[in-house]
């Protein structure tokens, strides 16, 4: 089967995808753009989205979708219903986070990226991360139920992306999340990615 991640030059929303890729040890192809390009890809994506996966020429899109199927694949999505939801909620609130830093880096105007600015780093920023803190402290350095799921995979592979719309390191002050991100990195598979991932952006 042939596999291929199409998105921008950037870690973001491909990158769960790309370390799950990884994890399960199947080559794909990683296709990136820069902006400029956009405009002529657009029309050719499903819904003029970003990233897709395609397989076997199947073009795949909504990325969230996507990296479910890969971690059932993985063997990462749950032993059960139950833990299947507890690790979507995961993920879930984690998208909310970025969504919320989305909203300030993403905002065109000056004057209204600014105001944003502080409630996001003193307000909304502490109130997830302290959360994620204390999620992880309680189910033994995981997520979830105190063994690796996509919920941690997911969490890493967007962080860096995270941190550079934020401007600010999200893991400091913050033990368990660091010992977390150290221990998905030194996953074989994902430290051989990161390895040989482009290292120019975030």
């Amino acid at each position: 089967m042939s596999y291929k991640v199409t998105y921008f030059n950037i870690t973001a929303l491909a990158e769960p995808i790309r370390f799950l890729l990884s994890y399960l040890n199947i080559d794909f192809e990683d296709f990136r753009f820069e902006r400029e390009q956009w405009p002529t890809l657009k029309p050719t994506m499903p819904f003029g989205k970003v990233p897709v996966l395609e397989i076997d020429g199947k073009v795949l899109n909504q990325s969230t979708a996507i990296t479910r199927y890969l971690s059932k694949k993985a063997g990462l999505a749950g032993s059960d219903d139950w833990e299947s939801m507890l690790i979507d909620i995961a993920v879930d609130n984690i998208h909310d986070l970025r969504q919320a830093i989305a909203l300030y880096a993403y905002d065109s105007n000056e004057a209204t990226k600014e105001a944003r600015y502080a409630p996001l780093i003193n307000e909304t920023i502490p109130f997830y991360m302290d959360k994620f803190e204390k999620i992880v402290e309680e189910n033994n350095g995981y997520f979830v139920n105190g063994k690796l799921s996509w919920a941690d995979l997911f969490f890493v592979a967007i962080l860096d992306y995270l941190n550079f719309m934020a401007k600010i390191d999200l893991l400091e002050g913050r033990p368990k999340l660091k010992a977390l991100k150290e221990k998905v990195l030194e996953v074989p598979q994902i430290k051989a990615w990161v390895a040989k991932r482009p290292t120019d952006n975030p």
